[in-house]
């Protein structure tokens, strides 16, 4: 199957305790957006959250169990992901978040507070760990902060470094990772204003800001990223709702920046809706621009698809992933369609093959 063909795929996780399928692959239509079953698979339980390979030929998957694993899945045949290799163990509980990095999956383990390295070995299969780092702290908040809990894990734009967002510590941590041995090392350490709970990192597409949602506070900090330092220096923050409705419980859950770098957007579990957030032309100055609704209840996910036009949603306990056409004048998602997807937590899309090799050059 050719490149062009392979673009055409979606892999969305599910929490099969829940009752979901585990990994579903859905055909994707470019010119609607529609995404329609094709098959599933239930080979690893509660496969939570997933992430390509650079070159796109292998899902990875963490297991979000309290004994948590990980598994890589060839996509050969990209209508019926098959598992290669063993179910790895991380070493670490519950995992909700994982990353490739040069030849390495790591994975960020929520109940332990800690970020694990697994090497990646023949046909993308997932060796032992290599090695796991553990948080140390804690926050104000009583039941979620009562210590460290790493939520996310992404490389940052240049290739040269990880970024983790701790819930339990407010804390986002830079680490450098020795690519011969696997050790990874705590570069730098940022704070945040304590019960804030970040929860996921994006980068601006220009590579110099990076945006933190934050889970107990209804907000995204903004972070000026210095690359050749490896640090982050909060400069700002902005709501994800509005003043008026700030008594009602919610949890925003995750955020996604705009390829043209005008928007950010954030799902709020609670609210039930995508906040829509305009960038200055600088990227350092985020403002709420207004809210829709998400299409469900308790949107776990946000995704693009490979066009950067259209914004898809897993909604985890209402279970469907909701695809919106993005206004490209106001940044505000219009409900566009919806397929029913039990106990949905991740949408991945595989990008087109010219895509494909600037991914590549990105990883190296």
């Amino acid at each position: 199957m050719t490149g062009s063909d392979r673009a055409q795929r979606a892999y969305i996780g599910s929490f099969t305790s829940a009752g979901g399928n585990g990994i579903t692959t859905m055909a994707y239509d470019p010119k609607t957006g529609a995404l329609t079953e094709v098959s599933r698979t239930d080979a690893v339980p509660d496969p939570s959250f997933l992430a390509l390979s650079p070159d796109a030929a292998v899902l990875y998957a963490v297991s979000e169990q309290p004994e948590g694993c990980a598994a890589a899945f060839s996509l050969h045949h990209p209508d019926a992901p098959r598992q290669v290799g063993t179910t790895v163990p991380v070493q670490g509980g519950a995992p909700t978040h994982l990353c490739v990095f040069g030849g390495y999956v790591l994975t960020a383990n929520y109940t332990s507070g800690s970020i694990s390295v697994l090497p990646i070995g023949a046909n993308g299969a997932l060796g032992e760990s290599s090695h796991v780092l553990g948080h140390k702290g804690r926050g104000p908040h009583p039941e979620r902060q009562e210590g460290p809990h790493v939520h996310a894990v992404v490389p940052d734009p240049s290739g040269r470094w990880i970024v983790s967002a701790d819930l339990g510590t407010d804390t986002v941590r830079v680490y450098g990772l020795d690519m011969a041995t696997g050790v990874p090392r705590v570069h730098s350490e940022t704070r945040l204003r304590p019960g804030t709970g970040p929860r996921h990192v994006a980068f601006h597409p220009r590579g110099h800001h990076a945006y933190v949602v934050n889970e107990l506070r209804s907000s995204v900090t903004v972070l000026a990223w210095n690359a050749e330092t490896g640090t982050l220096t909060p400069i700002g923050s902005a709501a994800t709702i509005s003043v008026t409705s700030s008594d009602e419980p919610n949890s925003p859950s995750e955020v996604v920046v705009s390829p043209d770098g005008r928007y950010v957007w954030v799902a709020n579990r609670g609210h039930d809706c995508i906040a829509v957030l305009d960038l200055d032309a600088k990227g350092d100055r985020l403002e709420l621009a207004g809210t829709t609704p998400c299409g469900g209840h308790w949107p776990r996910h946000l995704a693009l698809d490979p066009s950067g036009r259209r914004l898809y949603v897993a909604n985890e306990r209402s279970g469907e992933v909701t695809w919106f056409d993005v206004d490209p004048q106001t940044g505000l998602p219009l409900l566009a369609g919806s397929i029913p997807v039990p106990a949905a937590s991740c949408v991945v899309f595989v990008p087109p093959a010219p895509t494909l090799g600037k991914q590549v050059d990105a990883e190296r």
